[in-house]
């Protein structure tokens, strides 16, 4: 049993010995920093990577800026700071979320992370991760303190791969997912994201254009219906293609009933315009359903709503729009 052992341990000290050098002999471009020089490599490296640093003093709100956080504001470094002009930089949900953060962490002597949208005062839009520390005495938080680094580029990146992912390929629309996130995800009784108005759309006739023509004249009239319904409705939240010939837009709910149904019905005759592809003229129509947010309904309810208006609407043989009753 002893031999195992002494092999076991032999195999171990070999694969640490060819896995880093000895500490006696360490590799030529490690170099020891001298402590005078942590200061400045640390100022070097922050400046590099955009990350500063801030404190804000709880009895006076007074603000201690580093240079970077000066440059993410678009200030110049060293002009007097006052919290609630630069909190007043912030967009209204970033600075909804950073108060409400703040007096967490506050109440609750702990620190807090927050991805956050500023407008500077060059007007650029920024996104900055702020990280948070509390700095207490005799049991009380005195003042925040941490760190702002400029993640604007990573959140453009991040965008765009969220973009992706929520597009439809076949017409540039939002997909499913999408309208998930900014529908059926969304909490419209609180007051400051309002009421909506869903429109559900089916394209009349698609089938017997992709019975007759073929799939690629079935893409073709998908291309021009997405088309059409973002052009007639340019105000909408979003506009999103659903299912194989569905269509949701979701709209500001600012009209009553009746001049909804007026506006899709003009929407209705635009979208049944002959489409020419290849030499020949596709006949469509379409059928829409909808439904208003209020009355304690969750968007899924809304959207069951608009469903079965659509479904009386194409049970009657299609080619017009039906409102579901509106909520109380």
């Amino acid at each position: 049993m002893g031999g195992k052992a002494d092999v076991a341990a032999g195999q171990v000290s070999q694969q640490s010995y060819y896995a880093a050098p000895p500490v006696a002999s360490p590799p030529a471009f490690v170099e020891e920093v001298a402590p005078h020089r942590l200061g400045s490599l640390h100022a070097r490296a922050a400046a590099l990577s955009g990350i500063g640093a801030w404190e804000c003093d709880l009895a006076t709100q007074r603000l201690t800026w580093t240079p970077e956080v000066y440059d993410l504001f678009a200030l110049p470094v060293g002009q007097p700071i006052e919290r609630g002009a630069t909190v007043e930089m912030y967009t209204k949900e970033s600075r909804r979320a950073l108060e409400r953060l703040r007096a967490d962490s506050v109440a609750n002597r702990r620190g807090f992370t927050l991805d956050a949208e500023i407008v500077g005062a060059d007007h650029r839009r920024r996104w900055m991760r702020i990280v948070a520390g509390t700095t207490l005495r005799d049991g009380r938080v005195t003042s925040l303190y941490g760190t702002k680094q400029d993640i604007t580029d990573e959140r453009r990146r991040w965008e765009a791969l969220r973009r992706l992912s929520d597009e439809d390929a076949l017409t540039g629309l939002a997909n499913r997912r999408g309208f998930q996130s900014a529908f059926l995800d969304r909490n419209f009784e609180r007051p400051e994201d309002g009421g909506a108005t869903l429109i559900l759309f089916d394209v009349d006739g698609f089938k017997r254009i992709n019975d007759d023509w073929g799939h690629a004249a079935g893409d073709a009239c998908l291309r021009q219906v997405a088309i059409r319904l973002a052009r007639g409705f340019a105000d909408a939240h979003i506009v999103a293609r659903i299912g194989g010939d569905e269509f949701a837009v979701v709209l500001p709910n600012r009209m009553s009933a009746q001049t909804v149904q007026r506006t899709i019905m003009r929407q209705l005759a635009h979208i049944a315009a002959p489409i020419l592809w290849d030499d020949v003229l596709l006949e469509i129509g379409a059928s829409a359903g909808v439904a208003m947010t209020g009355g304690g309904d969750t968007p899924n309810m809304v959207f069951a709503a608009a469903d079965a208006a659509l479904y009386d609407v194409k049970r009657c043989g299609g080619n017009g729009v039906r409102c579901a009753p509106r909520p109380d």
